[in-house]
């Protein structure tokens, strides 16, 4: 072929051979620009299916105009041949780029990054690639990546050529479903890209041998080989990024590119000397013959963790994430994987009257190897030494160095009164078990624990944060649950001025239920000052941010939560809610997939996504949303509401006029937000039941009221110009500009 005229081409020279084509470089003598040219190899010339394979990749590629895309410029025939003229790319592959040795860690970073980009624009138009590999991704120069060779793509409207059963691609990257011949969807990039990524960083691939049905068999049924760059262990966020590509289950690994991408964007590359130690303290195990010990169990390693979260240089896991593997025969290398953590803090209790058997082991999750163990026979008086001896071994050997304030902040006891410390350990329990049944228990076990020290200043923030919840979730009226919290958080404080619960509490009632905007900020930052570790104030001061208009703050403190605790489902659901609140709607749909493979059955996180699609306007997905989350949780109207303003966006009146009257009627029988039947009687064009409504939620202190100026300009904007609003932002200090906070 080389020196010969294909009509207006002119063949330069041979630049690849694969599978499905060979290429040439080309001068195109009509245009005067280089190309490269495709052609269906002879063999395949009286094979309908390849043909049609062939067309199918020339279909796919120009479908998509991305710069991380390789350029289509058309498809033709010539002289009895079919080829594809694209973009010639001035660079080297992937492949010959790794033969070399593996890739500096931040250009490995950035290639993964674009192709990851690629993928999400093909994804998002319904076209699979299906043989990711570092044969089919070019280097140009500038680091501009392309991805080539859409020879297997699959489109969504398109005739699927691959059949059942039958596998195509390339080995060695080949996702565990495709291995089977199963039908692949967009998620078999995922694995391909982490292998690419594996490999980038490495040198070497995740599953190899000589032979493919060897390399299938480890594909199907091995974990891939640890990391290792030059012999050493490559940053703990890289690992944790690529193992979840390589997830075996679809289903555990990113559900789109675009999650990826975002994991990958957010890595930063930490100094020579910066790692920050990260641990997972497990629940202990009740050794006890009674097996009642669970309470005393949960709340040693409850205790341990609020301990170790006061200190900044380590990251310590979160309760809901650490506790997730409770009661599990799981390994400690997936717990580590799972939770991105080097080593893990387990450790089992045996009671028997006042005497204590507590033995507790550090381990380093990489090779299980223990940096740490012992074994304590105590009486019950001796708890709080315990303690304080595993909070110490841990510092020692993850070779911490502490602040005088976090040294005493790990050393500090709540109580010496052993009985008292046993009954805040059961209120503790039950506080994580919300009902109205387990809520009235923690505060019967709080008091006892008062009773038995009167200065006990936890106990008294473990009442404010009952009372408290039961007002946010409905459990009681807000308006009664308000001066019983503030009465406990501020015995708390009065009784320790620098425990970070008691600030924590502040800062929730003031914004909940005060709308003292300044003090709940000034409350929050002096809880996460004092306590930087703990997720779920990062997850409500990320509501504050809303509230506040500081939405990339709003958008930064919810990732933070789910760092420090990436298996508690309901940050994921908040983060749904803020994307769409921050005005981000097509991010909180992106988000949604991650909250529901937390917890599919999580009602907020359908709420949050239904009001999501109706502001992209897709009302069918935004009722079947909303409808669901109606049946998974009860969030007092609010769900009702958006029905409701979705039926009049799409003109049936009568429908949205029903489910106002339903709110209203049940309003009468049991609590139902205000603000949610003052929006939908807006919305209707009723002002005067809205400003009705709006007043009844000032009373009841509708913990949607801080969120009244964001939501009404969503919901209702008409209403924004009536004085009477004005008047209600001015009265509750939300019509000022918003100052930056640092």
């Amino acid at each position: 072929m080389i020196g010969k005229t294909v009509l207006h081409y002119k063949i330069l020279e041979k630049i690849g051979e694969g599978g499905m084509g060979v290429v040439y470089k080309a001068e195109d003598t009509k245009l005067k620009r280089i190309v490269a040219l495709k052609f269906l190899p002879a063999q395949f010339t009286g094979d309908l299916q390849a043909r049609t394979r062939f067309d199918q990749e020339a279909q796919a590629a120009a479908a998509l105009d991305h710069p991380n895309i390789g350029t289509i410029y058309e498809i033709n025939e010539a002289e009895g041949q079919t080829y594809i003229a694209m973009a010639y790319i001035k660079g080297q592959s992937l492949k010959d780029k790794i033969l070399s040795g593996p890739l500096d860690i931040q250009e490995a970073m950035n290639i993964a990054t674009q192709v990851a980009e690629g993928l999400k624009s093909a994804h998002g138009r319904g076209i699979v690639h299906r043989d990711i590999k570092p044969g089919n991704i070019m280097v140009a120069e500038e680091s501009q990546v392309k991805i080539m060779d859409f020879g297997l793509a699959k489109l969504e409207r398109g005739a699927d050529l691959t059949k059942t059963m039958t596998i195509m691609g390339t080995p060695a990257y080949m996702s565990p479903e495709q291995a089977r011949g199963e039908v692949v969807d967009h998620r078999t990039d995922i694995w391909s890209l982490g292998c690419v990524f594996y490999e980038m960083l490495s040198g070497q691939r995740p599953f190899q041998s000589e032979h493919d049905q060897a390399v299938i068999y480890s594909i199907l049924k091995e974990e891939p080989r640890p990391i290792l760059r030059q012999g050493k262990e490559i940053p703990a966020q890289l690992k944790t990024i690529i193992h979840k590509c390589l997830e075996k289950d679809p289903g555990n690994r990113y559900q789109n590119a675009a999650a990826l991408a975002e994991a990958l964007k957010s890595f930063e590359k930490p100094s020579p000397n910066a790692h920050k130690p990260s641990i997972a303290v497990l629940p202990f195990v009740d050794m006890s013959s009674q097996k009642d010990q669970e309470y005393f169990c949960d709340g040693i390693a409850e205790e341990l963790i609020n301990n170790l979260t006061h200190i900044r240089d380590l990251r310590v896991v979160a309760r809901t994430s650490a506790f997730a593997f409770k009661g599990k025969d799981v390994d400690l290398r997936d717990i580590g994987r799972k939770l991105n953590v080097d080593s893990v803090l387990e450790g089992s209790i045996r009671k028997a009257g006042n005497t204590l058997r507590i033995t507790a082991q550090l381990i380093k999750v990489e090779d299980g190897f223990h940096l740490w163990s012992e074994k304590f026979d105590r009486e019950m008086e001796d708890i709080f030494a315990i303690q304080d001896e595993i909070s110490k071994a841990i510092v020692e050997n993850l070779k911490i160095t502490l602040l005088a304030q976090e040294k005493a902040a790990v050393e500090k006891r709540h109580t010496d009164d052993p009985e008292a410390y046993n009954l805040y350990l059961k209120g503790l329990y039950f506080t994580y078990r919300p009902s109205l049944e387990a809520s009235n228990k923690a505060l019967d076990y709080f008091r006892k624990a008062i009773d038995a020290d009167p200065n006990f200043a936890l106990a008294y923030a473990g009442i404010a944060t009952i009372y408290a919840t039961m007002g946010i979730v409905s459990l009681a009226a807000p308006a009664e649950m308000l001066p019983k919290a503030k009465t406990a958080f501020r015995k708390a404080l009065e009784l320790d001025s620098r425990l970070a619960e008691a600030h924590f509490q502040t800062a929730y009632i003031a914004f909940y239920y005060e709308w003292d905007w300044e003090t709940a900020e000034r409350s929050f930052e002096r809880a996460l000052a004092i306590n930087p570790g703990n997720a779920l104030v990062h997850a409500l001061y990320a509501w504050v941010c809303v509230a506040r208009r500081r939405f990339e703050d709003a958008v930064r403190e919810i990732k933070l939560a789910q760092n420090l605790d990436p298996l508690m489902p309901l940050f994921y659901a908040f983060s749904v809610g803020i994307h769409w609140s921050v005005g981000k709607p097509d991010d909180a749909i992106l988000e949604f997939p991650k909250a529901i493979e937390m917890d599919p059955h999580s009602g907020l996180a359908y709420f949050h996504v239904g009001v999501a699609y109706f502001l992209k306007k897709e009302a069918e997905k935004a009722i079947a949303a909303l409808q669901k989350s109606k049946e998974l949780a009860v969030y007092s109207g609010w769900a009702d509401q958006w029905l409701g303003l979705i039926h009049i966006s799409e003109g049936d009146r009568e429908k949205a006029e029903r489910i106002l009257d339903d709110m209203l009627a049940q309003k009468k029988r049991a609590y139902v937000s205000s603000m949610c039947i003052g929006w939908l009687s807006g919305a209707l064009g009723n002002f005067d039941r809205a400003f009705e409504y709006f007043d009844k939620a000032r009373q009841e202190r509708d913990t949607l009221m801080p969120f009244v100026h964001i939501y009404t300009k969503i919901f209702v904007p008409e209403i924004q110009k009536d004085p009477r609003f004005i008047a209600l932002l001015k009265t509750m200090k939300l019509d000022e500009d918003t100052p930056k906070r640092p």
